[in-house]
Parts: structure tokens; C-alpha cells; sequence
């Protein structure tokens, strides 16, 4: 079958529309890619500019809170020159009235030794009306109140051993105890008293740790149950609410023998 001149004509006419179309699809995706690349640079130059907004912005706050930081830091300085040259007025004052009352000091000192004379013969018949408890032990271990504190602890406790005074070295370690109290058998108990004359916060502080390194220094007693006594002449309510409350038993002085100080429901605590 021929071809004719007008279908050929017709033949070539598609062909070349369909080089125009490619050419204009192409000519429009060429426009979109310079759009496109167009766009990154505008947005390129964009974050370029904003950077350098931010640095700039960054670089002033720096700079102010430099400047304010070094300003704080001289006001500081300034305040704490003008406290010390207060501190210095106060003491070269503080320093003329010492003067003046080392004066009147020296005008008593008579008057003063006499009374230092009363006071202590007033001190030497305390220590014999509290059997020297002033001290640590005093005539506690000579007899005075022991023999109510061993009561106590035989008859309240059932303790089957009690030793006054017990001191205990290992490896350069010192312990010492006021008095020793324990129970084998069935019992199975330790009692650590603490005798203080007029005990201190300190005092519960030194008898917790004397507690919880007994077992180191006795290690004969470590399956028994150790408790503590913390026994005084006088001590305050506070201080003893303070020792109850860490579960310790407190025992006071009165006319020479101890006695238990302790609420009804009071649970002590085992070491």
C-alpha cells in the first residue's frame, strides 16, 4: 500500500509538533530549574543574612553582659572595700572601749580574786554534794552512784556482767566506755552507759558512734543486741527528747542515784 503526499505532509507535521512540545517542555522545565536555583540563592543569601543578624545580635548581648558583669563585679568590690573599712572603724572602737574596760578591769581585779576564792570553795562543795560528776566520772567510779546504776541495770535489764570504766586499744584505736553491761544466754543483750555531767548535743552524737563501733572493738558481743544509756546530772527537755527520739534510754541523778527518765511508751533502738 502507497503513502501519499499528504499523509507523508501529515506524518511530518506530528513530528515536528512533537519536537515543539518537547522544546517547550523542555524550555518550561529549564525555567523551573532557574526558578528553582534562583530561589535557593535568594533563600541561601537569606540564612546568610540572618546568620550574621544573630551573630551581630549575640555578639551585643555578649558585650552587655560583659559590661554588666564587669559593672556588678565593681560594685561588689566597692561594697565589699566599704564593708572593710567598716569592719576596721568597728574594731579600732571595738579596740578603745576593750581599753577602757581592761580600766575598769584592772580597778576590780581585787574585788574579782576574792570572788574567784568564793567561788571556788562553793565549786569544791558542789563536786562533793554531786560526787565529783563534774567530770566525766568523778566518785562515780569510787561508789557514790553506781551501786543505783548497777540496780538499774541487773534488776531492769537483767545484766549479768557490769564493768565501770572500760578502755579498749586496737590497731591505735582507742575506745572507752563509762560502764560495761551485757547478758549471755537466752538474754543475748549489751548496755552502753555514757555518764555526762551537763551533756551536749554532742553528747547523743559521741554515744551513737561509740554504739556503732562497739562490735569492732568487742567482737564477742556481735550476735548480741547492744543498746544505749545516756546517763546525766542534769540535762535539758530538749536534749532528752532528742536522745528518746534516737532511741536511747536516759537515766538522771537525784540525792546521789540514778533513775530512768524514759516515757512508758518509749521502744529503744538495738545497735
Amino acid at each position: 500500500m502507497s503513502t501519499t503526499f499528504d499523509e507523508i505532509r501529515e506524518l511530518f507535521r506530528e513530528i515536528a509538533e512533537d519536537r515543539r512540545k518537547e522544546a517547550e517542555e523542555w524550555r518550561k522545565a529549564e525555567e523551573e530549574r532557574r526558578e528553582a536555583q534562583r530561589r535557593a540563592e535568594q533563600e541561601w543569601r537569606e540564612a546568610l543574612r540572618k546568620a550574621e543578624e544573630e551573630r551581630l545580635e549575640a555578639q551585643r548581648k555578649a558585650e552587655e553582659e560583659r559590661r554588666e558583669a564587669q559593672r556588678r563585679a565593681e560594685e561588689e568590690r566597692l561594697e565589699a572595700q566599704r564593708k572593710a573599712e567598716e569592719e576596721r572603724r568597728k574594731s579600732v572602737e571595738e579596740w578603745r572601749e576593750i581599753k577602757e574596760a581592761q580600766k575598769e578591769t584592772d580597778r576590780k581585779f581585787q574585788e574579782t580574786d576574792r570572788k574567784f576564792q568564793e567561788t571556788d570553795k562553793q565549786l569544791k562543795e558542789l563536786g562533793k554534794q554531786i560526787g565529783g560528776l563534774g567530770e566525766k566520772f568523778g566518785s562515780f567510779t569510787e561508789g557514790l552512784a553506781l551501786p543505783s546504776m548497777e540496780k538499774i541495770l541487773r534488776e531492769r535489764f537483767g545484766m549479768e556482767v557490769i564493768s565501770p570504766s572500760v578502755r579498749v586499744s586496737k590497731a591505735g584505736q582507742h575506745l572507752e566506755i563509762d560502764v560495761l553491761a551485757y547478758a549471755n544466754g537466752p538474754l543475748n543483750q549489751v548496755y552502753v552507759v555514757e555518764v555526762k555531767s551537763h551533756p551536749r548535743e554532742e553528747s547523743i552524737t559521741q554515744i551513737s558512734n561509740l554504739l556503732t563501733r562497739f562490735r569492732n572493738y568487742f567482737p564477742e558481743h556481735r550476735d548480741k543486741q547492744v543498746f544505749g544509756i545516756l546517763a546525766a546530772v542534769d540535762m535539758s527537755a530538749a536534749l532528752r527528747e532528742r536522745a528518746l527520739r534516737q532511741g536511747l534510754y536516759v537515766a538522771r541523778i537525784h540525792d546521789n542515784v540514778f533513775e530512768l527518765d524514759i516515757p512508758d511508751d518509749f521502744q529503744p533502738r538495738a545497735y
